[in-house]
């Protein structure tokens, strides 16, 4: 499962009490049920903020451990004492917990990669009601960039997108530049 972060920062205690907080609601319990086992990518942190998010949730005897990457320990809490257990690097169950750990780790890089890449490429333009994916590309390439939209004449932008669309466009930009005011976000085309 994917989680986007709704709390800004970056904070793994934080960030992980959210996710293990929204995979565990109610609603999510039915849909996707409950694991056998929970792999905490962390120490006693990291583990002690997933166990506060079940226990949020009215949880309190899932099995779930951390996975502690320096040594590569295995967290485990019992009552209210954490017990490190440090197993060989050439144990078999070391391995599979590395290779769980570093899957996610790939999972979650490229999911992150891909949310930046949305970010990076997106436009004040996708936001106008009746401007879709295919009338912004028009848009850009007719102007070269959100500035050159904005600064388009209601003629130019008719000629474009036509006169209903142009209207639209030019109301929600007015609407924004007053909300707004005058910011760099208009310079930039992909903004």
């Amino acid at each position: 499962r994917k989680f986007k972060m709704r709390i800004p920062g970056n904070d793994d205690f934080i960030h992980m009490n959210e996710v293990v907080r929204r995979r565990f609601k109610q609603a999510n319990q039915k849909r996707w049920h409950r694991p056998d086992l929970i792999l905490i990518d962390g120490g006693k942190g990291q583990l002690g903020a997933a166990i506060a998010a079940l226990s949020e949730q009215g949880i309190e005897n899932q099995a779930i451990i951390g996975l502690a990457k320096r040594y590569e320990t295995i967290i485990v809490k019992e009552g209210s004492v954490y017990r490190e257990i440090n197993l060989s690097n050439d144990s078999h169950l070391i391995k599979l917990l590395q290779r769980i750990r570093d899957e996610s780790h790939r999972f979650a890089v490229s999911y992150h990669s891909t949310l930046k890449t949305k970010r990076q490429t997106s436009s004040l333009l996708d936001d106008i009601p009746s401007i879709g994916p295919t009338t912004r590309k028009k848009l850009l390439r007719k102007f070269g960039s959100l500035k050159g939209v904005v600064e388009a004449r209601q003629i130019e932008l008719e000629a474009v997108v036509g006169p209903s669309k142009a209207k639209i466009l030019k109301q929600y930009l007015r609407q924004h530049k007053k909300n707004r005011g005058q910011t760099n976000n208009l310079q930039n085309p992909l903004l």
